[in-house]
């Protein structure tokens, strides 16, 4: 396939799925779907691996985590929140593989956790992709670790964030105004668990956060203060279920 049939395959891709945001039977489909496999009902989002550690992510955003990292092609990710430390795993398996392919010299992942447990710890660390990641304990909105964070980013020459650790409106807010300054222009901010927006009650119903108090609202309010970031809509429509809705953000300045 030369570049000219490949930019054909992605406009396709485009003009099809942008199709689907009028969709209302596939939408209704999707949103069934997913409050069926949801946590307490059949907990869909425990079910899986990534290269023998658990990664607690709906497939289909692994699908777009990896067409935007080949895409982007940073040097350097960041994630707060790390629970087994698959989201992890995966994103130093993609670091590794830009590196094998020669698009990037050398990357790094850093992951951010209030609470690394010592057997996640060691798991993580000692995993073959281990030596391409720093964990980093702390509250990620903390000054200390924000300033850690900054310091080790600012050599490097590409920069992607995820953002899924607490899931409070004031919290994720606070993430987005500490890290996205670190983001670099054509790479993406993704902000984890959008979705709890748009979830049943019952979803949160133990949690501090739920409708009105989560990650979407976070990113509503960060968008009226910022224009440097806009939600990629093409992302979720093509990939039809996500626990990202609206959690996308393009950095286009």
């Amino acid at each position: 396939m030369d570049f000219n049939q490949l930019d054909e395959y992605k406009k396709n891709i485009i003009n099809r799925t942008s199709k689907y945001e009028k969709n209302s039977e596939l939408k209704k489909t999707s949103n069934d779907f997913f409050n069926q496999i949801g946590i307490g009902k059949a907990d869909y989002v425990y079910n899986f691996l990534w290269m023998g550690v658990p990664i607690i992510q709906i497939p289909q955003d692994l699908q777009a985590f990896q067409e935007i990292l080949w895409e982007v092609k940073p040097d350097l990710i960041i994630e707060t929140g790390i629970a087994w430390g698959g989201t992890l795993i995966f994103s130093a398996s993609m670091i590794a593989i830009l590196e094998s392919c020669n698009v990037i010299e050398s990357g790094h992942v850093i992951g951010i956790d209030i609470d690394i447990r010592p057997h996640n710890k060691n798991n993580i660390l000692s995993h073959p992709l281990g030596k391409k990641i720093t964990l980093v304990e702390g509250s990620s909105i903390s000054t200390d670790i924000i300033e850690k964070v900054k310091s080790m980013a600012k050599n490097y020459k590409k920069i992607m964030v995820f953002l899924d650790s607490n899931h409070t409106h004031d919290h994720v807010l606070a993430e987005l105004n500490a890290y996205t300054p670190l983001v670099s222009k054509e790479s993406y901010c993704v902000v984890g668990d959008t979705v709890i927006e748009d979830a049943p009650d019952e979803m949160c119903s133990k949690r501090p956060w739920g409708k009105g108090n989560n990650p979407k609202t976070a990113v509503w309010e960060f968008l009226k203060q910022n224009d440097r970031f806009i939600i990629d809509k093409d992302i979720e429509s093509k990939i039809v279920l996500t626990g990202s809705p609206d959690g996308y953000l393009k950095c286009i300045k």
